[in-house]
């Protein structure tokens, strides 16, 4: 198998974890490699020739896509349905004490919604108030929301001083190169030029756009005028302090590694992932290509 082929095989595979085919335009944005479209074009009628991939209606996956379509296409509806209600959100978001940034994440930045989904959020801070911040969102939730999460899930964060993304692989460039910038534009822009390396995994993908500045209101400037001193630094580290320990008792039984990925507690980063997806997915797509070479007889190499 050439590399193009490989590249297109393992961008079906790991699409097809999420039930998600896709059209030639997103397929050429998720290629881990280059590629004009007259050859990707070739590609795909010479893996479809010899039965590694389908087609229905411009559609591809490494099954039947009509089987698939049903759903993606309800999913759509679900989400555009919810755009503005999670657009509002996130302008509501960015207004909070400390938030400098605020994208759409997870299944909403890739168009869909499924009927039991989350609207994810991922929420960039100032420095040193990050615990703040997310702890004002959570009261917020909670009191405000009966802490649903339907509408107003924010379970990762960075400060402005350290946008680089630390895990970086398919997953974690998966869901940078699709968040969409919802609030503060410069910072939104700097998150994508401090992570070249994504855009070096997916060369043919374009840098998300967008995003308006919510500003502060007056309660936002009142709390983070009481909040700026030291008072404000050693209220961020006892909220950081008091998270880790309430994480730790309900999932210290994970392993030590997984945790620390899963629930990254750093001063300049949050991350509430109960469910470790990202690793269940890179390990899940990591046996879709063993099962695909098996299948077919083929070696499929690359990230």
């Amino acid at each position: 198998m050439d590399p193009l082929q490989a590249s297109l095989v393992r961008t079906l595979a790991y699409f097809d974890l999420f039930d998600h085919p896709l059209d030639r335009d997103e397929l050429l944005g998720f290629l881990d490699r280059s590629a004009s479209d007259e050859a990707l074009g070739l590609a795909l009628n010479e893996l479809r020739d010899q039965g590694l991939l389908q087609e229905d209606q411009g559609y591809f996956a490494l099954r039947d896509p009509s089987a698939l379509l049903n759903g993606r296409i309800a999913d759509e509806a679900r989400a555009q349905k919810a755009m503005d209600k999670a657009m509002r959100n996130a302008r509501l978001i960015g207004r909070f004490p400390f938030v400098q940034a605020v994208f759409l994440s997870g299944s909403m930045s890739k168009g869909r919604l499924s009927d039991t989904g989350d609207v994810d959020y991922f929420v960039i801070t100032e420095p040193g108030r990050l615990w703040i911040a997310r702890t004002l969102l959570m009261l917020y939730k909670k009191v405000f929301l009966l802490n649903s999460r339907r509408f107003f899930c924010v379970n990762y964060f960075i400060d402005s001083d350290h946008l680089l993304i630390e895990d970086r692989n398919r997953f974690t460039a998966t869901e940078l190169i699709t968040l969409m910038p919802a609030s503060g534009n410069g910072l939104c822009d700097r998150l994508f030029e401090a992570n070249p390396w994504a855009f070096e995994l997916f060369p043919n993908a374009k840098v998300p756009s967008g995003a308006k500045d919510a500003g502060p209101g007056r309660i936002t400037r009142s709390l983070r005028h009481w909040l700026s001193g030291p008072f404000g630094a050693g209220l961020d580290r006892l909220f950081m302090r008091l998270t880790f320990n309430r994480w730790k008792r309900r999932f210290g039984d994970m392993g030590a590694k997984d945790f620390e990925i899963a629930f990254r507690t750093r001063s300049y980063v949050s991350k509430h992932h109960p469910n470790h997806f990202q690793h269940r997915v890179l390990q899940a797509h990591r046996e879709r290509i063993r099962a695909v070479q098996e299948k077919h007889e083929r070696v499929i190499a690359g990230p």
